[in-house]
């Protein structure tokens, strides 16, 4: 029973990070920092702007797929990758 609980905390140690990146990216820099970073210009569009369309969207579909790879690890790790 240890081995589950120590299991479930580190998935949700996994998912509390990629959750704040997530929340960082899409929220923080899309729209409360989007004033400063659009001085900033990346491929002729601003920087907040582009947090805001399409960085959120990148940034979300990357933490899919480092989720997939850390819970894969996990799983090996507490032998539940059978």
């Amino acid at each position: 029973m240890e081995k589950h609980k120590k299991y479930w905390r580190e998935n949700l140690k996994y998912l509390a990070i990629l959750l704040a990146i997530w929340f960082l990216v899409s929220y923080v820099f899309g729209i409360i920092l989007v004033e400063q970073l659009n001085t900033i210009r990346l491929g002729g569009f601003k920087l907040g702007f582009w947090f805001a369309q399409q960085g959120s969207i990148y940034v979300f579909v990357i933490l899919i797929f480092v989720y997939v790879r850390l819970m894969n690890k996990l799983d090996k790790k507490y032998g539940y990758d059978t």
